[in-house]
């Protein structure tokens, strides 16, 4: 993915990218003042500086949201590319690595587009090469008209 959305921003694309952690995780540190807001109960907590600034939002006991609703707290741009959320209804390239020995989610998914894959596979979408970075993402930029 990194490599990914360094070709396209290479290419004068704004990229936003959303990642789906199948486990708990946290971007803050203990003892920060942030931290400190959050285990005191705070709801959402920002941190703004002249670089950056981060919003967490904490759950507490609700639903996680579904990507739609992810998608919406993004600021415009080109591109957004999602990594995870596999069984959502959006275009995707399946990422294929043989070593896994996991199943392609393809034949059962026609929102995969392509598959990028370190073998070759007989299937009814294009496969491209997982580490040709170019090709995968000049197959992205073609799928979207882009």
């Amino acid at each position: 993915m990194e490599r990914l959305v360094a070709e396209i921003t290479g290419r004068g694309f704004s990229v936003s990218t959303i990642k789906h952690a199948h486990h708990s995780f946290d971007v803050d540190q203990p003892g920060k003042d942030s931290h400190r807001h959050r285990v005191a109960g705070a709801s959402e907590v920002l941190l703004a500086s002249g670089t950056r600034w981060a919003l967490m939002h904490e759950l507490r006991d609700a639903e996680e949201p579904p990507l739609s609703e992810l998608l919406e707290k993004l600021a415009p741009v080109d591109l957004i590319l999602i990594e995870g959320y596999k069984r959502d209804n959006h275009r995707k390239v399946e990422a294929h690595r043989a070593v896994t020995g996991n199943p392609l989610i393809a034949p059962d998914d026609l929102t995969v587009r392509a598959i990028a894959s370190d073998t070759s596979l007989e299937i009814d979408r294009p496969v491209i090469d997982l580490n040709d970075t170019t090709a995968i993402a000049d197959f992205i930029l073609a799928d979207l008209g882009m």
